[in-house]
């Protein structure tokens, strides 16, 4: 895995790759990359829009799914449409947003980072499975070691909201759902990944929707010590491509403390490892979602 970078990918022709939030950032990335690689690529996106002019950026084969993942109607409207599926990146995220609700009326980052694409696997499951070599790739969050998963209360109905706790609670749960698909799917190869630190839209607009001055700063002072989305995008790619990635693995930069580098193992914080949490919150992503996985 050593310096593993773009150059490593071997071809992709033939494969499909679903890459969620794929308009900018580092699904942008992800879709440019191996849509060059030969890959058929679905840029899942919100806005129409904003996929149709990101689209215009990936040479390749690739085409704009609508898929917001706020609204589980729109998961599974998207879903229905894919019939053929060999990878899915679960790429999209919000982070440190105002409080408020998904479509559905779950706490946003809840609701958005882990719900809407449990909800998505859950769905396409069938699709994947038909694949020879299925995997999922669930990106999480250097901030998921400040996550904790309050089980009596993860929409933030009874405790004060504070938008950290809640994008750490979302990111831990991403880690957790990951390792408890590969679990329970020995046919889909289901691992996380996360970016270190990385220069993308994802900071400027947390800066935006708090509408505050230190959080502006704030994003500032990341971009200066960030690395760029081209290298932020390497472990989700080498998790969702390379034959040496191991099953409910977590992997990231290389460098130090996971803030930069090449790809490598990462290191999940104590939360992050516990079995029991991870069946618990499967058991409740079923129930909120409304969704039973089809499982072997």
């Amino acid at each position: 895995m050593s310096r593993w970078t773009e150059a490593d990918i071997p071809d992709q022709t033939g494969r499909t790759v679903l890459v969620t939030g794929a308009n900018s950032g580092l699904g942008l990335r992800t879709a440019q990359v191996l849509a060059s690689k030969g890959a058929h690529v679905l840029m899942g996106c919100r806005s129409v829009q904003r996929g149709q002019e990101a689209r215009r950026s990936v040479t390749g084969s690739a085409e704009v799914l609508e898929l917001d993942l706020a609204d589980l109607g729109s998961v599974r409207s998207a879903a229905g449409q894919v019939t053929e599926l060999d990878v899915l990146v679960n790429n999209a995220g919000i982070m440190a947003v105002p409080n408020g609700r998904t479509a559905d009326g779950f706490e946003r980052q809840f609701g958005t980072n882990h719900l809407g694409h449990a909800a998505l696997t859950f769905l396409l499951l069938p699709v994947l499975r038909q694949s020879s070599n299925a995997r999922v790739v669930t990106v999480s969050s250097l901030m998921h070691r400040r996550g904790r998963m309050n089980f009596d209360d993860l929409n933030w109905e009874r405790r004060p909201y504070n938008a950290w706790d809640a994008y750490g609670q979302s990111k831990l749960a991403n880690i957790l759902f990951a390792r408890e698909l590969d679990r329970r799917s020995p046919d889909v190869t289901s691992v996380a990944a996360h970016p270190g630190v990385t220069a993308t839209e994802l900071t400027t607009n947390m800066a935006s929707a708090h509408n505050s001055s230190v959080m502006r700063i704030g994003g500032k002072v990341t971009h200066l010590f960030s690395q760029s989305a081209e290298m932020g995008a390497l472990p989700q790619l080498y998790a969702a491509i390379s034959p040496d990635v191991r099953g409910g693995q977590y992997y990231g930069p290389g460098g130090f403390n996971g803030l930069r580098g090449h790809p490598a193992v990462a290191r999940m914080s104590a939360a992050a490892r516990d079995d029991l949490a991870a069946t618990r919150l499967w058991d409740l992503t079923t129930k909120l979602t409304g969704i039973t996985p089809d499982l072997p």
